[in-house]
């Protein structure tokens, strides 16, 4: 179970007031969470069944547009619906927003409810159960590296994405010193994270001035997946909320040090490294 909450917790939380939405999400082809805010008394009336979705949102550019030539969903074609079936195991609390939880969903064809085969969660869904025929378990890890600057979002924008500043003028690889400076994020990035059932190790600077690195133990394939992209939302959400913007991209400047995202592997069987010896 990746997700800290029971369906019992939350009703029992949306009774007595202490819950009153509910982000229902799935990932897109870009990793971002994708989805609808539920008040939280109908979710759990009626709404944890399903929901839907206009099937473009697994057709889109980085900028929300619908290019040409996708099969599965066109001007052409003709926009429809996908369903997204929460999965009640991811189901957490969100304590870096108010009264707030989050489910993730699988999202499936509107007319079989089969699973829609180019989803990332599918996708990876299908390589999981290839290696169950197997015999092995998929134990995966990610390390999460990025930047922060000065500026918000907004302002960042409002000057054409030019001439971004780092948070900090200095290499902060293992400096404390320097990371005390930004521990207003990082702080509430780390705790927040572990508040929702994510299980954090810890952060520290990285190989360049404003860079930092997130590190979460490993765990199933399915549930890593999951807490990474969680992760990667929670950091732009926790930073703007700072008044600050991140960025995970692997190279924001020519002349920057570049940001990875490390991808640990391992087949397991039997509760054990298979390949240990």
């Amino acid at each position: 179970m990746s997700g800290n909450l029971s369906f019992a917790d939350l009703k029992t939380s949306v009774s007595n007031g202490e819950v009153d939405t509910v982000l229902v999400c799935f990932v897109d082809m870009q990793g971002r969470l994708m989805g609808k805010r539920f008040l939280a008394q109908h979710f759990v009336d009626g709404a944890y069944e399903e929901t839907h979705c206009c099937n473009y949102l697994l057709a889109t550019d980085l900028e929300m547009a619908t290019p040409d030539g996708f099969a599965s969903t066109s001007w052409e074609s003709g926009y429809g619906d996908y369903v997204m079936k929460p999965d009640m195991d991811t189901l957490r609390s969100v304590p870096w927003l108010d009264a707030t939880v989050m489910i993730l969903c699988d999202v499936l064809d509107h007319h079989t409810h089969e699973p829609v085969p180019h989803s990332p969660r599918a996708m990876l869904k299908k390589q999981i159960a290839k290696l169950a025929e197997m015999g092995f378990d998929p134990i995966m890890a990610t390390e999460l590296e990025f930047f922060i600057f000065e500026k918000s979002f907004d302002e960042i924008a409002k000057g054409g994405f030019r001439d971004l500043t780092p948070i900090s003028s200095y290499n902060e690889d293992y400096h404390i010193l320097q990371t005390t400076k930004e521990e207003h994020i990082m702080r509430p990035i780390r705790n927040h994270l572990y508040a929702a059932g994510i299980p954090v190790e810890g952060t520290k600077g990285e190989a360049e001035a404003g860079q930092e690195e997130l590190n979460i133990k490993y765990a199933e394939a399915l549930n890593t997946a999951d807490y990474h992209s969680i992760a990667k939302h929670a950091i732009k959400e926790i930073a703007w909320q700072q008044g600050h913007a991140v960025t995970f991209l692997p190279k924001w400047h020519k002349d920057r040090v570049g940001s990875s995202s490390h991808v640990h592997q391992s087949l397991w069987k039997d509760g054990k490294p298979s390949f240990y010896d």
